[in-house]
């Protein structure tokens, strides 16, 4: 299209300035121009800078929009000083260094551009500029969608951002916009991005959508307000705020989010009214660090498509919960780590897979006039410094309605748990509690079940049709000491009140005035086993034919000479404590470095039939583990998965194979950190009973090293093990065949040799593994051929030739 004349109407006072004139170019229109004029612009491609520092308005010629192109080579296309108009221009910018549209000074109004680009910014406002901008496009797969930028601001009513390479909207250096019934959509960064101090945002009735990143971004002291306003289907969070940043979401929706919806780290506070927030892959709620809050208010939290929590809490921060909804999840609320602390208030907690409420790492859960239902797990409150309030709740269909362990010292007031399918509170592994007015009606189990002499304290508390029983104590705990019980009652009416008799055994409760007028005795639900036999010694061999059984096995001269040298230091240390002397400190812990096949389970399992052998370990035997044995499905899981598999490896080692996998390069918050975290408490807390050894191949150990400094500090010392050489290969094979009275043939070992140089040494290569597998599949062949032979002959039986061989892969 031809470029066109542009017509300016004067608008003066005198009869001159009320002319009307034409110009070949915009440029000369807005030089002849004077502030109040209009420049009505005929069709076509203008190839111009414009530069508007006049109040006139700008029109692209009624009922031809998009007709008049604005398009130069390069520079800025359209740049605004001044409070003028323009209309109905097409946009089009070649240069990625500057905006299309910059607005720099004064109150324009901007009203149906199409911006169609490749520039910086489709449009950038910044300093003094205060733009209205009504119903205009940007189409910028190079850049920002619309940036407001050094303290510009503005208002944008009914815009839309169609494509960016970078953010949507991105305001930053103390910008101030306004968005008004705004849609951002198909950006490759942040749709809303604010950040930096004392910038801000507010939007109002906008739509954020179709996000490579995160549809919301909040960070370094900036602060936006959204109301009305709708974040999905992005790819990153809906919501990330980070460093000090402040967001208000009121009657927003964040939904179909592949990670977090809502994500706040770094002293981050973030007030939601009145929300949904809905299906998400990871956490509806993600709150980080000391500082960082999110006051919820009359929020709905439901449908998590992942198995993360619905509401995190950790590293410090605090959540609100008033009168909220959350449902449809596989956890609801998991607050831990000292520091952190959840208080939810008029909350109803329903359908929840896994655990409704989870407190542990010493943090604090407060809950007051609560629901919970439908979930398998009510409230669990897992370790030492855990704690917090349930008052007023209510528990209905868990299958146990309150567990506290290991520690943990909940106070759990007027409490009603009906119909649990196992107990409707539980108290087990040193935890304590204090239930003060609770209440279990229908329990398919017991209604308060207190084992291993835990010190909990029940005072006025009444249970009602539980199937097992209303209340049952274990024996007092290792100091005799057990529950206090104090006014509580039951509906078991014929033991109300009876007498024990004189032959009963001791009660298991620490009994206190008005515990015999109100609580069940004590009764016995199964017959009373027979004493079970000791279990006899565990056998040990001496430590010279353990050394012996490691000298016999192919290859590993540096390992052998390394676990020679920590068992001569291990038993020089017991002389020399036996004699009266100071003993060295040493660490048996151990890190196995080297490929698949090279003997690592094999030395670990004799190593600790040494240690037993010096009187370091009390058995010696070994519990191999991999990251599925001690990684669970949900919070929690996994320290009680790590703690079983330590448990079981007491008095022995403990073998944690391809180790490094509990800490992937891209964990986030995997919990395999879970499992680390306690492993390093355990070794710490039970030196002397565990051997732990981490195995894995060599770079990936030096990295699982690397970034978990706190495992890397149990360790005494890494033994690499290295690959075997065709040689010890051929050696792995003649031990097979002598030990399953085989023989190699005649050119059968030189063959082998060959087999084993010309075999791929790749990351499938499975060292002494690969060794066995060939033996088995030369006996395989062997069998093949001979099965041929009416009457094979002993030599024939037994003798393995070069075709036995497979082939080579």
């Amino acid at each position: 299209m031809a470029q066109g004349t542009v017509q300016v109407t004067h608008t003066g006072t005198s009869r001159w300035r009320r002319r009307t004139g034409e110009y070949a170019s915009l440029t000369a229109a807005l030089e002849a121009a004077a502030d109040g004029d209009i420049l009505t612009v005929a069709p076509g491609t203008y190839r111009e800078n414009l530069v508007v520092d006049r109040a006139v308005t700008l029109l692209g010629q009624e009922g031809s929009a998009g007709s008049v192109r604005i398009a130069p080579p390069e520079g800025v296309p359209l740049a605004v000083r001044a409070s003028a108009q323009v209309q109905g221009l097409h946009i089009e910018g070649q240069d990625a260094a500057v905006p299309a549209v910059l607005v720099e000074d004064g109150t324009p109004e901007l009203t149906g551009l199409r911006i169609v680009t490749r520039s910086a910014a489709g449009i950038e406002v910044r300093a003094g500029g205060r733009p209205t901008v009504r119903a205009c496009t940007v189409d910028n797969p190079a850049g920002v969608g619309i940036a407001v930028v050094d303290g510009g601001g503005g208002i944008f009513e009914e815009c839309e951002v169609i494509a960016a390479g970078q953010s949507g909207v991105a305001v930053r250096g103390g910008g101030r916009p306004r968005l008004d019934r705004c849609r951002v959509h198909h950006a490759a960064g942040a749709g809303l991005s604010v950040t930096g101090d004392h910038s801000s945002l507010e939007a109002l009735g906008c739509e954020v959508y179709e996000i490579n990143g995160s549809g919301v971004q909040i960070a370094s002291r900036a602060a936006a307000v959204l109301t009305d306003c709708a974040v999905h289907r992005v790819t990153g969070n809906g919501v990330t705020l980070d460093t000090d940043a402040v967001l208000t979401l009121a009657d927003c929706r964040v939904h179909d989010v592949p990670e977090n919806a809502v994500d706040l780290r770094s002293r981050s506070v973030l007030t939601l009214t009145r929300s949904e927030v809905a299906r998400f892959g990871r956490n509806g709620l993600s709150v980080w660090d000391p500082g960082t809050r999110v006051d919820a208010h009359r929020c709905e939290i439901h449908d998590g498509t992942g198995d993360y929590p619905a509401v995190w809490v950790s590293d410090g921060a605090t959540a609100v919960l008033e009168g909220c909804r959350v449902h449809d999840v596989p956890d609801a609320l998991c607050v831990l780590d000292r520091g952190s602390r959840a208080d939810v208030v008029d909350s109803d907690l329903s359908q929840v897979r896994n655990i409704a409420v989870s407190v542990s790492g010493g943090a604090t859960a407060e809950l007051d006039d609560c629901r919970i239902s439908g979930a398998g797990r009510g409230a669990w409150f897992r370790d030492h410094g855990s704690g917090g309030t349930l008052a007023n709740c209510t528990i209905d269909a868990a299958q146990t309605g309150v567990i506290v362990t290991k520690g943990a010292d909940p106070l759990i007031e007027r409490t009603t748990v009906t119909s649990p399918t196992e107990a409707g509170f539980y108290v087990s592994a040193g935890g304590r509690g204090t239930f003060q007015g609770c209440r279990v009606t229908g329990s398919e189990g017991y209604g308060f079940h207190i084992i291993d002499g835990c010190r909990s304290t029940l005072r006025k508390c009444r249970t009602e049709r539980c199937a097992r029983g209303g209340f049952e104590f274990a024996q007092g705990g290792a100091d005799g000491e057990g529950a206090v019980v104090e006014e509580c009652s039951s509906d078991e009416s014929t033991q109300l009140g009876s007498p024990a008799p004189a032959t009963a055994p001791p009660a298991p409760a620490t009994q206190t005035v008005g515990l015999l007028g109100g609580v069940p005795s004590p009764r016995s639900t199964t017959p009373a086993a027979p004493e079970a036999a000791p279990e006899p010694a565990h056998e040990t061999r001496p430590a010279d034919t353990v050394l012996a059984d490691l000298d016999a096995l192919v290859g590993l001269a540096s390992v052998k000479q390394e676990v020679r040298a920590l068992t001569d230091m291990i038993e020089v240390g017991r002389r020399r404590r036996e004699a009266g002397l100071k003993a060295a400190s040493v660490r048996r812990h151990l890190v196995f470095t080297g490929s698949p096949g090279t003997g690592k389970t094999t030395v670990a399992r004799l190593y600790g039939e040494i240690l037993a052998a010096l009187g370091v370990l009390d058995r010696g035997h070994l519990v191999e583990v991999s990251r599925v044995d001690l990684v669970g499905e949900h919070i929690g899981s996994t320290a009680i998965r790590t703690q079983e598999a330590f448990d079981r490896a007491r008095g022995g080692v403990l073998f944690i194979d391809e180790a490094y996998a509990l800490s992937p390069e891209d964990s986030g918050r995997d919990f395999g950190r879970e499992a680390i975290d306690t492993l390093v408490k355990l070794m710490e807390d039970h030196r002397e009973a565990v051997v732990v050894i981490v195995a894995g191949y060599t770079a990936e150990m030096e990295r699982f090293l690397s970034v978990n400094p706190g495992v890397a500090s149990r360790f005494s010392r890494t033994i690499t093990f290295s690959d075997y050489d065709p040689d010890e290969l051929l050696r792995i094979v003649e031990q097979q065949a002598d030990e399953h009275e085989y023989r190699l043939g005649p050119g059968t070992g030189e063959a082998l040799l060959k087999y084993f140089t010309a075999l791929p040494k790749g990351p499938a290569f499975g060292n002494g593994r690969t060794a066995r597998q060939t033996f088995e599949a030369m006996v395989e062949r062997h069998a093949g051929r001979v099965a041929q032979l009416s009457a094979p002959s002993t030599e024939e039986l037994t003798l393995l030739y070069p075709e036995d061989l497979p082939v080579l892969p």
